[in-house]
């Protein structure tokens, strides 16, 4: 039997995305093992992200810093702006590499059958974003489920006045699939053939 604060631990990790209680189990006994080399590291990566943590005023990403570096990277091209329900989706994106722009996070996507309406989520914000001009493309990247696809017909909408062009990931994105899980060479794929919204 392990001592109240080892199954505070076990708890707490089993409580993550992806991990159960045998794993979290198998992860606790990994850092006691590697109590230097790994509990150690562990611990100071997250206070200091937790001392640090922010959200971007300008797209919603999480980082340690506001602006978030990519908002902050002038590389990247001010015209192309991504949208993206969460900011696991602009993740996902940002490490395939294909999209040279910046983001827009939502911070979820309409649905009535939860009680989300529109100004739960920062679409007020993007059309601010492009109403100050300096955009020229708007890609819609929603996940390929009901929901997802209705939130980029509404956004398509709003913003149908300003002159940009506005594209959505090509179709062959599973249905019902997150951005989140798929593979690289399917975010290209679907990145390469972004058409616009009709």
């Amino acid at each position: 039997m392990a001592s109240p604060e080892i199954e505070a631990l076990t708890t707490a990790l089993a409580r993550l995305p992806g991990l159960g209680p045998r794993s979290a189990r198998r992860a606790v006994l990994h850092l006691l093992k590697k109590r230097e080399a790994a509990l150690g590291p562990l611990l100071n990566a997250l206070m200091a992200v937790e001392e640090r943590l922010s959200t971007c005023s300008i797209c919603g990403n999480i980082d340690t810093t506001n602006p978030c570096g990519i908002c902050a990277d002038q590389r990247r091209d001010a015209r192309a702006l991504c949208v993206v329900e969460e900011v696991a989706d602009l993740w996902a994106l940002d490490r395939s590499r294909l999209f040279p722009g910046r983001f827009h996070v939502l911070g979820g996507r309409l649905s009535a059958l939860e009680g989300v309406r529109p100004e739960d989520l920062a679409i007020d914000s993007l059309v601010r974003r492009i109403a100050d001009g300096g955009i020229d493309e708007v890609v819609l990247a929603m996940n390929a489920t009901l929901e997802g696809q209705t939130t980029a017909h509404y956004i398509a909408e709003r913003i149908e006045r300003f002159p940009v062009r506005i594209t959505q990931l090509a179709h062959g994105l599973p249905v019902g699939g997150e951005l989140d899980y798929l593979d690289e060479g399917t975010l290209a794929q679907a990145l390469r053939a972004r058409r616009p919204v009709s």
